[in-house]
């Protein structure tokens, strides 16, 4: 019995959807993540200057982002929501700790 010819470019459209899919997810989250911690408040600016300034600081002092990590670990687990376990912004730091926000971070819930 002869073998069923593969459809690559079926299979490359359907890919390509997923990818559309997961990156609209993506953008989604990203936008839920701002709200939930209250930097939709803060004019756009000031927002993407505070993530602009995360970004080189995570360049310059790696353990930068170890911290964020936690602040918002504690966050999604809701001790920092009641400040229990959440650590002041430290000098350079954006107040917001949203600067660990990755691909994979639900946001109000949402998973990858």
């Amino acid at each position: 019995m002869a073998r069923k010819p593969r459809d690559f470019d079926a299979e490359l459209q359907a890919l390509m959807e997923r990818a559309r899919k997961l990156k609209n997810q993506k953008t989604v989250q990203l936008g839920e993540l701002v709200q939930v911690t209250g930097a939709d408040a803060l004019p756009v600016e000031a927002l993407a200057g505070a993530l602009l300034a995360a970004v080189e600081q995570s360049k310059k002092q790696p353990e930068a982002v170890a911290r964020w990590t936690e602040r918002g670990a504690a966050f999604f687990r809701g001790d920092a929501k009641r400040g229990k376990g959440a650590k002041g912004a430290g000098a350079g730091e954006p107040a917001s700790g949203a600067g660990s926000a990755g691909p994979g971070t639900p946001a109000a819930g949402g998973g990858a």
